[in-house]
């Protein structure tokens, strides 16, 4: 599989999401789901502590066992782990690494990344303590997750002289929400950032699994959604973009899973499209559908579909 830069790290175009472990399933099939990425060149394992009140990361560090080099750690800290572990204090940034890096089983995290900005601390005052941990060895690059240009202008202008400046973005971005496009992707291209989307599937909708008129997989995401969630996601609007992009990806021999990711990937800026999965084979899949390069003219036309900007 491909791999591109995130600062100093190679990770595969293709990364796991890995909040549906402890959440959705347990140690046992954690394990099948890690295995199968590493076995399909998946070398991106992205989590957060908050993920199952920091079980994800206990998963993780089962699953893994003797295979920790084949992988590129990242994970998150500022999500609520109670009403007093939260946000981005610089004690607190500290002593959330350190009870990662212990539930990881690990010593060191390869991309650590602040969650949620937090209105509460400033941004130096993060980045400060961010680069402590990493002078520390306890951390080898550092990324934010969930901030927008504003917010990612002032963490700039932020860094200190001989400091470490952030690497990575992690936002939502799919086909059906491209807003990224025209705000936090060309702040990085600018700045020299790598992206990283996530939901990059827009809660399965981009799977391929749902068509109008269908009933919807059984055990699925969106068919435990409340009805007025579920409203939303399957509204016209998107059944419409979904049902077009399905026909384009089936005229070139392709499925729309394999069209979610390749359009994603054929941004440069794009580093690895974030996906999680529950099972080997979804992750197999996921990493299968990397391998469709897009022309100019397939671009231009699944853009059109989606009337992007």
């Amino acid at each position: 599989m491909e791999r591109r830069k995130i600062g100093s790290l190679e990770v595969s175009v293709v990364g796991l999401g890995c909040n549906n472990f402890g959440w959705y399933i347990d140690e046992a099939a954690t394990r099948e789901v890690v295995n199968a990425a590493l076995d399909a060149g998946v070398n991106l394992l992205d989590t957060a502590d908050a993920y199952d009140s920091g079980r994800s990361e206990m998963f993780i560090a089962s699953a893994l066992g003797s295979r920790r080099d084949e992988a590129v750690i990242a994970t998150k800290f500022g999500s609520p782990m109670s009403d007093e572990l939260k946000g981005a204090r610089p004690e607190y940034v500290k002593f959330a690494c350190d009870a990662s890096l212990k539930r990881l089983g690990v010593e060191y995290i390869d991309l650590y990344q602040l969650h949620w900005p937090d209105p509460e601390t400033p941004i130096a005052d993060t980045l400060g303590a961010m680069n402590e941990l990493v002078d520390a060895g306890k951390i080898r690059e550092i990324g934010c997750s969930n901030l927008s240009v504003v917010q990612l202008r002032a963490a700039r202008a932020a860094v200190g002289e001989g400091q470490r400046a952030f690497v990575s973005a992690q936002n939502e971005y799919s086909l059906l929400a491209r807003d990224a496009e025209t705000g936090v992707i060309p702040e990085c291209a600018a700045e020299g950032m790598s992206f990283l989307p996530y939901y990059p599937l827009h809660n399965g909708l981009l799977s391929g699994k749902f068509r109008r008129g269908i009933d919807l997989p059984a055990g699925s995401r969106v068919a435990k959604m409340n009805d007025e969630r579920r409203e939303k996601l399957l509204n016209d609007r998107n059944m419409t973009i979904v049902e077009g992009l399905s026909a384009f990806a089936e005229s070139k021999g392709h499925t729309l899973l394999e069209l979610a990711f390749s359009r994603l990937i054929a941004n440069p800026t794009v580093a690895s499209v974030i996906a999680g999965a529950t099972s080997a084979a979804q992750i197999t899949a996921n990493a299968a559908a990397a391998a469709w390069t897009l022309t100019d003219a397939d671009i231009a036309a699944i853009d059109a579909i989606t009337n992007a900007p």
